[in-house]
């Protein structure tokens, strides 16, 4: 059980992926947890889930807690399968509650009522990747897995 989820290919690709997607969801997280960004910080972020899209509390607090930890983690190579799962659900999740209305496009021009699903594809492509790679050069999962 321990190889299956920490070892990994030993390739850059893994590791540029995962740099990528945490770098970009580090930015996401960071807006929903500490407000930076011109996020709206953990109260108004879960405020707006629970409120607004009526998500129960707890999963609320569940994409939070993904969005800011989980990078942390890619970033590192911790846990790298595991988090990339979490993530790909996430996403799936947005598109099919949030996103799939407004078709494909992301709403660059702002001329739809909001975005499309292209994002989201994006970044389970990236997770989907991970879950079936693991982590790649540079990972504490390499290390992890001897």
């Amino acid at each position: 059980m321990k190889t299956l989820l920490f070892q990994s290919a030993d390739s850059w690709a893994p590791l540029i992926i995962r740099l990528i997607l945490g770098i970009v969801l580090f930015a996401h997280g960071a807006q929903k947890m500490l407000g930076w960004f011109g996020g709206y910080g953990f109260t108004g972020s879960m405020n707006f889930f629970t409120q607004t899209l009526s998500l129960p509390y707890l999963v609320a607090l569940f994409i939070i807690l993904l969005e800011f930890f989980g990078p942390m983690l890619l970033l590192a190579g911790a846990g790298t399968r595991l988090v990339a799962l979490a993530i790909a659900g996430l996403f799936l999740g947005i598109i099919l509650t949030n996103n799939i209305n407004n078709g494909f496009f992301m709403n660059w021009f702002n001329n739809q009522k909001g975005e499309g699903y292209e994002f989201s594809l994006l970044a389970i492509a990236m997770s989907l990747s991970l879950v079936l790679s693991g982590a790649g050069k540079l990972a504490l999962d390499n290390w992890m897995a001897r």
